[in-house]
């Protein structure tokens, strides 16, 4: 990334770090009015909304961790916003615009494959090790919402449990490391901000004991 391409660039990422702060801001302070951790509609919404901006910040960036990341939890995020009944309230032209981009992205991708495995993976800036590295950081940070999706599935209804923070500090701490390794502004800022509300809703739900031992189960 040279000159203001290199900027415009940063500016899609730290645009998706916002929804994201925005995010995990709302829910915990939600969480704290109402002294108990909760999975509110906005949560998922800002989640949609930085997803779709940060695949496309992994892919100008050529980082295969971010790219992965994305693509796993962009679907978890929808169905949430299913569960929490704000799908059907975007409209018909929406949701085939959230469903379609990734999906033609990665074609996208694939058509031109050869390029994007050797920016992604043959990186003279990004070392493979690094990229495994940062690639399982994302893959454990994503297991999140795969195990929050069960979980919530099984109940049929939209639950943040104790265990979705566990994991998140775990992935988070991976991904900053991998972050401060690849001097990206955008994920240090991002990993530092919900590192601390991760820490808090572990306290929040530690103080409903009851329903933390049930979560973690």
């Amino acid at each position: 990334m040279h000159g203001i391409a290199h900027w415009i660039v940063y500016l899609i990422g730290f645009a998706a770090q916002f929804f994201f702060a925005g995010r995990t801001a709302f829910q915990w302070l939600y969480s704290e009015r109402k002294h108990t951790v909760t999975s509110p509609a906005a949560y998922w919404g800002l989640s949609v909304a930085g997803a779709f901006l940060m695949f496309i910040y992994g892919v100008l960036r050529d980082d295969f961790p971010i790219v992965l990341g994305q693509l796993i939890s962009y679907f978890v995020y929808l169905w949430n916003l299913d569960a929490k009944g704000m799908w059907k309230q975007l409209g018909n032209v929406v949701r085939a615009v959230l469903i379609l981009t990734p999906v033609i992205a990665v074609v996208l991708l694939l058509h031109d494959a050869g390029r994007v495995f050797d920016n992604m993976f043959r990186n003279e800036n990004i070392p493979l090790g690094f990229v495994i590295f940062g690639s399982a950081g994302q893959v454990i940070f994503t297991l999140r919402f795969i195990y929050q999706w069960f979980y919530s599935h099984r109940r049929q209804k939209s639950i943040l449990p104790a265990g979705f923070w566990i994991i998140s500090l775990i992935g988070s701490g991976v991904i900053l490391s991998y972050g401060i390794f690849r001097k990206d502004p955008v994920l240090i800022l991002g990993q530092t901000f919900g590192f601390v509300a991760y820490v808090r809703n572990l306290m929040i739900g530690f103080k409903k004991k009851d329903e933390y031992e049930q979560a973690v189960v």
